[in-house]
């Protein structure tokens, strides 16, 4: 009843928060007025939000396997599309997107459209299908659809390595952000971040992270709109970034003749050819269909038909920033050609040293006579959206605030990921292969310990910077779409796949895309028909559902049972729980 009464209570609890937050932006606006040191406005902003994580990690604690696994099953569509929109605006979605449509221009738009254009497969081949199944997670499926452990076992290692790939990319972004804004050292950074991460989804799994990630979404996409129509209004006159930014572009266009730009922002293919931009688009958008740490929000929901309202519900949210993250990266390059190339380099602004001292941005004097060119100026992707306000010269309330945008972006996905991880050791591997009569508390204690050391480890792999964050999560969805996007769609729409099949499709598919990511990006191979790393899942995607296909019609059939529950899972009642 209490469950009931707080579910009937959300848009009032989530609109006071909105109230809420944005009142403490214009405080502390009016605080820096007043003389408030940018330094404390930093660290007020991180220590808020995260105390605000932890207070609803600890309220929304639960022991209940439902609510730790699946929230209850009693998420209504709006604010599951919320929470998947967190989940899904990760770290790379909101400090790396327009840093990489800033560094490569047109062909930057690979990621939006891939991203973007993987929630229609989502909607369409996976979502309602796995709600009308049930259970609790991805493995869980492949373990009923193909009988046996073996399909489940490397369905769990698919999800770890892929998880773990995509956490690490997390971590490392909440580490920029800490260190930058806590000016503390990046190696001790993403530890700070780290324990944001660890309040909310240890103490109450996905129902604490559910209701976090709802109050985390409002948080960045308020954080990530405020900067660009403020841009906009002081480029254009007209506070609308999406309809205006093509007015920045044609100054970036002419600007861009005078400085001698070889790479024009706006012309296509000038970093990656044709069959790269390809590639990557069906990898991301592959790899969005089959992430394990999204699919596992649609068991949230109360039925069918909610969990496709809520794919439709998380597009239009992911919508908002999707849209924007162009004009940002145009409002952002249009503000560094006009304002910092050029400027004497003693005389560069504050910003500069700041973020030089995370890594981020480099200064040389290329010509010798002492003014900054542009061939002088390294800008890091992943320090363009949280200094564009600083390179603006907005106010610097407007810096923290686009850091606490960002924190929560890493902090909502991680979460997700962590949990994925968690559950796909303790529920998986311990309670459905190892020991079934484990009690409800041996459970969620193993599952919390679990998710304690994964989350250690990842910190450590981050703290190395094994690559930049759009990088590493591309290779998380290569690995998550050659492993699970063949068993998954073929599971739900062939009812002659078998176990056999999916095993084999499984292994060579997630096998290949793992050995080429590995062979060209840290052993030096070459390059098969001169496809990026980025993209391994070019080549273990369709290796898969070749593999899958001609092993399944090679081997035994399915039982009757197996195609009566492949029926009756296509065919899925939209009011059925």
């Amino acid at each position: 009843m209490a469950t009931d009464k707080f579910i009937a209570n959300l848009p009032k609890i989530y609109g006071l928060y909105t109230g809420g937050f944005l009142a403490f932006v214009v405080v502390l606006g009016i605080l820096e007025m007043f003389g408030l040191p940018q330094r404390v406005i930093g660290w007020i902003f991180l220590a808020a939000t995260i105390g605000l994580y932890a207070v609803i990690g600890i309220i929304s604690r639960t022991s209940e396997v439902s609510e730790y696994y699946v929230a209850g099953r009693k998420v209504p569509p709006v604010f599951n599309g919320m929470a998947v929109g967190s989940d899904w605006m990760s770290a790379a979605s909101f400090i790396g997107m327009a840093g990489t449509l800033y560094a490569f221009g047109y062909d930057g738009l690979a990621y939006v459209m891939g991203w973007t254009g993987g929630y229609v497969l989502v909607a369409l081949l996976i979502a309602p299908y796995l709600r009308k199944f049930g259970q609790y997670t991805v493995p869980d499926f492949l373990g009923a659809r193909y009988g046996g452990n073996m399909a489940r076992t490397i369905g769990i290692i698919a999800a770890i390595a892929a998880s773990f790939t995509y956490v690490v990319a997390q971590i490392t972004g909440a580490g920029i952000i800490t260190s930058r804004f806590l000016e503390i050292p990046f190696e001790v950074g993403v530890f700070v971040g780290l324990a944001g991460i660890l309040v909310c989804s240890m103490l109450g799994g996905m129902r604490a992270v559910t209701w976090t990630q709802v109050a985390q979404y409002i948080i960045l996409i308020i954080a990530y709109l405020i900067p660009i129509v403020w841009m906009s209004y002081q480029v254009t006159g007209v506070p609308i970034p999406q309809l205006m930014y093509g007015e920045a572009l044609q100054q970036i266009a002419v600007l861009e003749q005078q400085l001698g730009v070889t790479n024009p922002h706006a012309v296509p293919f000038t970093d990656m050819d044709k069959l790269n931009f390809m590639a990557l688009t069906f990898c991301l958008m592959v790899g969005t269909a089959a992430l394990p740490h999204i699919l596992m929000r649609f068991y949230t929901t109360p039925s069918v038909r909610a969990a496709r309202n809520s794919v439709g519900w998380s597009l239009f949210f992911i919508f908002l920033l999707y849209f924007s993250a162009p004009a940002y990266a145009a409002f952002a390059k249009l503000e560094v050609y006009k304002n910092v190339i050029g400027t004497p380099i003693a005389e560069l602004p504050a910003w500069v040293e700041s973020w030089a001292r995370v890594g981020l941005v480099r200064v040389e004097d290329v010509m010798g006579d002492g003014i900054l060119h542009l061939q002088g100026l390294t800008l890091n992707a992943d320090a363009i959206v949280l200094a564009t306000p600083e390179i603006a010269g907005l106010p610097y309330v407007i810096a923290g605030l686009v850091a606490a945008g960002g924190l929560a972006a890493a902090l909502s996905t991680a979460d997700g990921l962590l949990l994925t991880i968690s559950n796909a050791l303790s529920h998986d591997l311990y309670y459905k292969m190892v020991n079934p009569q484990a009690s409800t508390k041996k459970r969620l204690m193993i599952a919390r310990s679990l998710l304690l050391l994964v989350a250690v480890v990842a910190a450590a792999v981050a703290a190395q910077r094994p690559a930049g964050i759009l990088a590493i999560v591309a290779w998380a969805f290569s690995l998550a779409g050659a492993a699970f996007f063949p068993a998954l769609v073929l599971g739900v729409f062939w009812s002659r796949a078998n176990k056999a099949g999916a095993v084999a499709g499984m292994i060579v598919g997630f096998g290949l895309t793992l050995f080429y990511l590995i062979g060209v990006h840290f052993m030096g191979m070459d390059k098969w028909f001169g496809i990026n790393a980025v993209a391994a899942g070019t080549f273990g995607i369709p290796a898969g559902f070749i593999t899958m296909i001609v092993v399944s019609l090679l081997t035994q059939a399915p039982s009757q049972e197996v195609r009566n529950f492949v029926q009756s899972v296509r065919y899925p009642r939209l009011d059925q729980a």
